[in-house]
């Protein structure tokens, strides 16, 4: 059985990561976290007050770029993040990281030390990873591509609900506020721009469910895997 790269890009919230993870558990393959690598960096730069608000000490953070550390590890069936050591999956995840992240990710520097990081990953087969870029410009050449996208409302109604969840109080507007300016600032960017991949199934899931969502991607790529398509 080969061992293939599978690409899952598309909008924030809709469900990219969680069904990258049972993707990577079903097959026995490696899952990545794109986003939260541009969130730990976007953490590392607001813990050292390089970004105040708006504000970004860009030649500082480009400075420090070499001492920042990625890595994930799996722990009592759990992915956890790591920043230079420490987990910061919880962190990372914070409305205030959200509202940021987009800034840092359009650094290109940011982005070559990411995607060299990812490549990395990615050498010997057998990945999952989820993101903005990965089909386009991570890996280009992935076996299977898929690219997921809701409508606005239903993407905020999702996070909304995570962050309630997560005990952070925020309301549905800013949350809506938020993802509209992060799809704006992602499709609009000069470097890695958040496109369709070429090759890409596109996946609207606004009335989806997760089951039928999962059952479908996981066919896919086993279409792929043995070679049937």
């Amino acid at each position: 059985m080969r061992r293939i790269i599978i690409t899952i890009d598309g909008h924030s919230s809709t469900g990219k990561s969680t069904v990258a993870k049972q993707l990577a558990a079903e097959l026995g393959y490696i899952y990545i976290d794109s986003g939260a690598m541009y969130r730990s960096v976007t953490l590392y730069a607001k813990d050292n007050e390089l970004l105040k608000g708006k504000s970004l000490d860009k030649g500082a953070l480009l400075e420090a770029l070499p001492e920042i550390e990625i890595d994930f590890v799996w722990e009592h069936g759990l992915k956890k993040t790591i920043l230079n050591g420490k987990d910061v999956s919880e962190h990372i995840r914070r409305m205030e990281i959200s509202e940021s992240v987009s800034q840092i990710a359009t650094l290109p520097e940011v982005r070559a030390k990411m995607v060299d990081l990812q490549r990395s990953f990615g050498t010997k087969g057998g990945v999952v990873m989820d993101g903005r870029d990965i089909g386009s410009i991570v890996f280009p050449s992935a076996e299977l591509k898929i690219f997921m996208t809701a409508s606005a409302a239903v993407r905020a109604q999702r996070r909304h609900s995570e962050l309630l969840a997560s005990g952070q109080q925020v309301s549905f507007e800013a949350v809506l506020d938020n993802l509209q300016s992060r799809d704006e600032m992602d499709s609009k960017r000069s470097v890695s721009p958040l496109i369709i991949p070429e090759g890409a199934i596109v996946i609207d899931n606004s009335e989806m469910n997760p089951h039928d969502q999962f059952n479908m991607i996981l066919q896919l790529a086993k279409d792929r895997i043995f070679g049937r398509v």
